[in-house]
């Protein structure tokens, strides 16, 4: 059966529903283990620290207790957001017809309405909710669960992490918040709450339990890591909180799988430890995530029986920057990062997860197997560094990538785009309208040139260089999310490219 993804606010269908220097390598090694003998799941649990106490109900009379106390204290914090958005509607041939005979008016603009939710977290009315529910509207009108209405602004969005901060003036009255909690800390099987308002009919409370805790490669966000939920979440939900028994909202909900559009049983919620990060983002206008400088790749079967590991967990290290806080914790290629602070890291997904919901300048602990060894490292996380300057540069008219707008990759620009960009080499930002290979649409925003005339390049002064030869031929390589292709222009009008 085919598989449908649905945001959970508004009328849209579809899909919307680190470290600074550690110390050299001996200090960060000597406080990790001494006999070399200890399994990196002993290890990850040293680093993890005391683990909270145990929620399983004590009896079936515990089990069928009423979750309306949690209700009660949380429910007034959510609330509904209601968003209006003009839309230039594109005139059909009757249109013009029946203005040019004067049967009708030209066709004017047409306001699109939609509904999500959304949770005040702070007294000074600020609010959470999901970016697409506010994404490109005119109006933002918040309802709080007592019937009282305020215009809301927005004051942050990030469209990668999906989340957005409005903010209301409740002219001095009171305003009722919800406390965040630690997601970190929900496990499969606790029992959770879903409130928002499904399909505008009212606020609803449904509840579930947590189905699994980090589900990655959704394409939902660049963040990449949801809680899932049983909870019904329907479109209307969006923005809404995920709550624990213990009356914390742990997560906002964002998005679903379904068939049919309604709850499936399958919904996804953006983790409160991240949400916390974008808050704290929120009072810039700018969302830094922290950085370590190394990447890698999930571990296989293979790998992990190489590695003495008893289960495909962790993320081989393939790529280690040097200069950057892994290095200088003294993390090499072919390490295997098993867990952050005593928190598993299954993927890579969850390896960028773990370390975006860390605040920058904080420190880490890395348990890594080397050499079928465990050990915990040391490690502070650091902002991205914006090393080489971007240099934004359009290309001039003296070659076939006149037009043509690249800039040179660092791990601040990097993680500023998403989508997996490298943290080095020359990067397409964008193809001006009209220009030669805009024409043919060979070159799009994203991809990464790395040859010209047969010379590797790695920064836009070399690109540059490679096309000084005014009106002559060339040659070019790019990558595509991984597929390579090669084009070759032949004055005066000869063009063509292969994969």
């Amino acid at each position: 059966m085919k598989r449908w993804m649905y945001g959970a606010g508004g009328l849209a269908a579809g899909l919307a529903l680190a470290f600074g220097f550690a110390g050299p390598e001996h200090t960060n090694y000597a406080a990790a283990q001494s006999a070399n003998n200890r399994s990196a799941a002993d290890l990850a649990a040293e680093a993890a620290g005391p683990q909270r106490a145990s929620l399983a109900p004590a009896n079936g009379l515990a089990l069928g207790r009423s979750y309306a106390p949690v209700v009660k204290r949380v429910a007034p914090a959510i609330v509904n957001v209601y968003t209006a958005r003009t839309v230039n509607q594109r005139p059909t041939m009757s249109d013009y017809y029946r203005y040019m005979f004067g049967q009708g008016a030209p066709p004017r603009p047409r306001v699109e309405r939609s509904l999500g939710s959304g949770v005040i977290v702070r007294a000074d009315g600020l609010i959470i909710t999901n970016n697409h529910v506010i994404a490109g509207a005119n109006e933002i009108v918040v309802a709080l669960a007592d019937r009282r209405e305020y215009p809301a602004k927005v004051v942050f969005a990030d469209e990668k992490s999906d989340l957005a901060a409005l903010r209301i003036d409740a002219k001095g009255s009171r305003l009722p918040t919800a406390r965040l909690g630690d997601s970190d800390r929900a496990e499969v099987g606790d029992v959770v709450l879903a409130i928002g308002d499904p399909f505008g009919i009212g606020q609803t409370v449904t509840q579930g339990i947590v189905s699994a805790t980090a589900r990655t490669n959704l394409g939902i966000s660049d963040t990449g890591f949801f809680l899932q939920t049983d909870a019904a979440i329907n479109p209307g939900n969006s923005g809404g909180a995920l709550v624990s028994a213990t009356g914390e909202v742990i997560g906002i909900n964002s998005s679903i799988i379904s068939g049919s559009g309604g709850s499936q049983g399958v919904g996804f919620a953006i983790p409160s430890n991240m949400v916390r990060q974008f808050i704290a983002a929120s009072a810039t206008g700018h969302f830094v995530r922290a950085w370590i400088g190394a990447s890698g790749d999930t571990v296989t079967t293979e790998t992990a029986a190489a590695a003495g590991l008893d289960r495909p967990t962790g993320v081989l290290l393939t790529q280690v920057s040097p200069g950057s806080p892994a290095s200088a914790a003294g993390l090499r290629v072919g390490d295997i990062v098993y867990a952050i602070d005593g928190k598993d890291v299954p993927d890579a997904g969850a390896l960028g997860y773990r370390i975006a919901t860390q605040e920058v300048g904080s420190p880490a602990t890395l348990t890594i197997v080397r050499d079928r060894r465990a050990r915990n490292v040391a490690i502070r996380l650091t902002a991205p560094p914006e090393t080489p300057p971007r240099q934004t540069t359009q290309l001039g008219p003296e070659s076939i990538l006149s037009g043509v707008t690249i800039a040179n990759l660092s791990p601040a620009l990097a993680q500023e785009l998403g989508a997996g960009a490298p943290d080095r080499g020359v990067i397409v930002m964008g193809v001006a309208p009209g220009a030669p290979l805009a024409r043919v649409g060979t070159l799009a925003p994203g991809d990464i040139l790395e040859t010209v005339n047969g010379r590797p390049v790695a920064t836009v002064a070399e690109v540059r260089r490679g096309v000084a030869v005014n009106g002559g031929p060339l040659q070019f390589r790019f990558n595509r999310a991984g597929q390579h292709a090669e084009c070759a222009f032949q004055p005066p009008a000869q063009f063509g490219c292969r994969s």
